[in-house]
């Protein structure tokens, strides 16, 4: 597939306030195809200027957003999910040049992207508050919900229309404007959904995008600014701790959505055709680059063999190539970074006794792939136990005991995902109800919806998106109080 035509058409500047412009001092940074190591194009790289500019553009236009009637701010989001339905194809092929991932699950992610667009366009309408006496019957007491204010978007790679949508649907819905920040590995998709936005009837400033080599240099300038009353990041722990720890001096509402170490827990009387089945979906989606993947699966020791032979014969018999090539099931890693973590977390799982079913090793050759992996017989000590591994790879692990699978599934200062499969549905829930995660995939590997709440505990983030729940995280809470005559 040549994308060439499309990558032509792109804007690939800053947008603040409205206008698409350059960096300042024209300054840019390449944008690569994993699958080949080829520059695709260049966007560019903002300074703190910029982004200066872009949190005043925001400030600036907070006030008549937020007085913008709910419907118009609906019919904003209905307009720009059904442009990126009608693009669908052109933003899933430039989706797999930057980010790697098959046509077909770049071209699913902007169906669910889109949705949460759908989805709070319906939820821009329905804020409400609250009117009651006080006890003693003296006033009346007014309950209102208001937008929080301009807010600071930062967003990963490896879904990259997905997590701008889940962001940018509730905050346009709740009537707060924004900076953006995504990813310096995949931008394109992401200066693709603004200009959605920009055609879809987006006033200037609403929505402020920054592209740069360093998040730094843009992120710190909006945290300190005064003006952002809101943060919400998806990324690691590790950076999630210190943008927490920086919202603390100007006490800004957060929302954090960080690093997950999944558990996928097989029982004896689980079907074990839907288990394989799920486990493939949880691993395998996104070529196991994602915080929700099953990282480690743990199987019942009466079902562990029947189960990982089937799971290493699917996983095995999976395509692998260039996202763009027709009948790709698995695409390359994002970069060589990725492509070395993972290989060097087999190998020490493997030189400490783990046994490889399937791949174990590097695909030679251009791009940063690979081979789809199972290994069973994983020990303890491995470092794959306990590191998010973001790549195409299950551990399996062993149990007796439901108590000895609860102590393994928890023993992870993560909590965001679990995966649980069981046809008992009284022993499903009761071991569901006792995993220390946020959601709970009972007998599928999908959790993601965009009518469902997505968010984990622990180390794993704070707040949810998506869901009912997903517009509060833009709205604060006013009370009036008013004697009654």
């Amino acid at each position: 597939m040549d994308i060439t035509p499309i990558i032509d058409t792109l804007n690939t500047g800053l947008f603040i306030d409205g206008q698409w412009r350059e960096a300042e001092g024209g300054k840019t940074i390449e944008v690569h195809n994993p699958a080949t190591g080829d520059v695709i194009t260049t966007v560019a790289d903002g300074s703190a200027a910029d982004a200066e500019a872009a949190i005043k553009a925001a400030g600036d236009a907070q006030a008549s957003w937020a007085a913008t009637p709910p419907r118009d701010r609906a019919e904003i989001l209905r307009r720009a999910f059904e442009l990126l339905i009608e693009r669908a194809d052109d933003i899933a092929a430039v989706m797999t040049a930057e980010m790697g991932k098959p046509f077909a699950e770049s071209k699913g992610e902007v169906t669910y992207g889109a949705e949460f667009f759908r989805w709070f366009s319906e939820e821009a309408v329905r804020v409400s508050g609250d009117f009651m006496q006080s006890t003693d019957g003296k006033n009346r007491l007014m309950v209102s919900r208001e937008p929080v204010g301009p807010c600071i978007l930062v967003t990963p790679w490896n879904f990259p229309l997905a997590m701008g949508t889940r962001k940018i649907g509730p905050a346009i819905a709740a009537g707060c404007t924004m900076v953006f920040k995504p990813a310096k590995l995949t931008p394109l998709t992401s200066l693709m959904l603004v200009d959605v936005l920009n055609e879809a009837g987006l006033p200037a400033g609403v929505l402020n995008i920054v592209t740069s080599e360093s998040a730094r240099r843009v992120v710190t300038p909006w945290m300190e600014s005064g003006i952002a009353r809101k943060i919400t990041f998806t990324g690691s722990t590790e950076v999630g701790i210190n943008l927490l720890k920086q919202a603390a001096d100007n006490v800004m509402k957060t929302s954090m959505e960080l690093g997950g170490n999944a558990p996928f827990v097989v029982c004896e009387d689980a079907d074990l055709d839907k288990a394989v089945t799920g486990a493939v979906l949880a691993k395998m989606r996104n070529g196991g680059e994602a915080c929700t993947a099953a990282n480690r699966l743990f199987v019942h020791s009466a079902v562990a063999e029947e189960f990982s032979a089937k799971l290493a014969e699917r996983i095995g018999s999976m395509q692998v190539g260039n996202g763009l090539d027709e009948g790709t099931e698995v695409g390359p890693l994002v970069d060589q970074d990725s492509l070395d973590k993972v290989a060097e977390l087999v190998d020490d799982a493997v030189a400490k006794g783990a046994k490889v079913l399937t791949g174990g090793k590097r695909i030679e050759g251009k791009g940063f792939f690979f081979d789809p992996t199972v290994i069973t017989d994983v020990p303890a000590d491995s470092a794959i136990r306990t590191t998010e591994i973001f790549g195409p790879v299950a551990p399996i692990v062993t149990f007796d005991t439901d108590e000895e699978a609860m102590a393994l599934a928890n023993e992870t200062e993560y909590g965001l995902a679990g995966y649980l499969f069981s046809e008992n549905i009284e022993r499903a829930l009761r071991l569901a109800e006792k995993l220390e995660v946020g959601m709970v995939g009972l007998n599928t590997g999908l959790v993601s919806n965009p009518a469902a709440p997505f968010g984990g505990v622990k180390m794993s983030g704070l707040g949810r998106e998506g869901g009912r729940v997903g517009i509060d995280e833009f709205l604060e809470i006013k009370y009036v109080a008013t004697p009654r005559a």
